[in-house]
């Protein structure tokens, strides 16, 4: 039985690129598809926001130097590409999927358009959203939670490399403990940098839950959206 029947998949740009420096691993991408299949089978309604990490990162470029504008472009930019590869490892499944873009690629993509979004939810095609809010200063993070919102997910999923929120790292510290819930002031009290402060706001004021949990186990996705597996939920 589902948990969660609308979710938003975040998905990071570093976990596309599996185990190599930069760029695609197609090993990786196939994990990730495979699980969104497996989700989408189950019944869910899924929409994707990705980041671009593993190919520009506009904050860290600005911080050497580029003006922050251009930087944070460019980095929508990456999200674009990260959105094809996806779209083309889940249509050789055989899912229907569409992709939007925050900024206008005519020749490659829908632009976003709330309604259109939410019609091919409910036609059940996974729609794939990129190019994050459209604006400079804002993360992949913040879009998430906007696009969440605007097409009424129950929730937002955040697949990372660890199986919740922590106390501390627990790579570099074995004493770390991890939270079954979190409340999002204790979020963003303890700066617990599960998404920046501004998404967390923005959940917290509308009250959209976000599910951390690992995206490393085979059936990590389904288990979540069925309230099964390890995890941290913020609510």
């Amino acid at each position: 039985m589902l948990k969660f029947k609308r979710i938003l998949f975040k998905v990071s740009g570093e976990a596309m690129m599996g185990d190599k420096g930069f760029g695609h691993d197609v090993d990786a991408i196939k994990r990730i598809c495979d699980q969104i299949v497996s989700a989408h089978n189950l019944g869910c309604e899924i929409a994707v926001v990705v980041g671009g990490g593993n190919i520009f990162r506009g904050i860290s470029v600005s911080a050497s130097g580029m003006e922050r504008s251009s930087a944070d472009y460019m980095g929508m930019l990456a999200t674009c590409m990260n959105g094809l590869a996806l779209q083309d490892a889940l249509e050789k499944r055989g899912i229907a999927t569409r992709m939007q873009s925050a900024i206008k690629m005519d020749s490659i993509c829908e632009p976003y358009i709330k309604r259109k979004a939410s019609r091919h939810l409910e036609k059940n095609r996974i729609v794939i959203f990129t190019a994050g809010t459209g604006n400079p200063f804002f993360t992949t993070d913040t879009a998430a939670v906007l696009r969440a919102i605007e097409v009424k997910c129950d929730v937002i999923l955040k697949g990372t490399q660890v199986d919740g929120v922590y106390t501390a790292d627990p790579k570099l510290d074995k004493t770390a403990t991890r939270y079954e819930s979190l409340k999002y002031i204790d979020v963003i009290k303890q700066d617990l940098r599960v998404m920046d402060q501004t998404a967390i706001t923005l959940a917290k004021d509308n009250k959209l839950p976000i599910v951390v949990f690992s995206i490393k186990g085979e059936n990590a996705l389904c288990d979540v959206v069925q309230g099964k597996g390890k995890f941290t939920i913020i609510n």
